[in-house]
């Protein structure tokens, strides 16, 4: 079975960065799309970007030029660097990978970490 575990979030003030890390657990799979959502109090999770095995990213238009997607392959990670943040980008931040795992593609998901942005 496969685990993704992520770190990096925080309490961080209005202009700020963070970054965030997802590591999947075991290095012989296969890893198709890799991604972050977020919730935030009492709304829906909703995408914040993703990132194909070749680079191609996908961001929603409130990040971009903000936040930064990246992985590194060889060690199964996905990067998410978030600079010049805002209060509305205060959630819990969720990676996923599409991982291939025990004869199908499947998305497995972190356990999710805080991002809070205050003074």
């Amino acid at each position: 079975q496969v685990q993704l575990v992520e770190s990096g979030g925080g309490l961080v003030q209005p202009g700020g960065s963070l970054r965030l890390s997802c590591a999947a657990s075991r290095s012989n799979v296969m890893i198709k799309t890799m991604g972050w959502y977020r919730q935030a109090p009492g709304k829906q999770r909703d995408l914040v970007a993703t990132i194909t095995p070749g680079g191609t990213t996908n961001y929603t238009d409130s990040v971009k030029d903000r936040f930064t997607i990246s992985r590194d392959n060889a060690k199964n990670t996905v990067y998410l660097q978030m600079n010049s943040l805002k209060p509305e980008d205060t959630a819990v931040y969720y990676c996923y990978q599409n991982i291939f795992q025990g004869g199908w593609w499947r998305d497995y998901w972190g356990q999710g970490t805080q991002v809070t942005v205050s003074s």
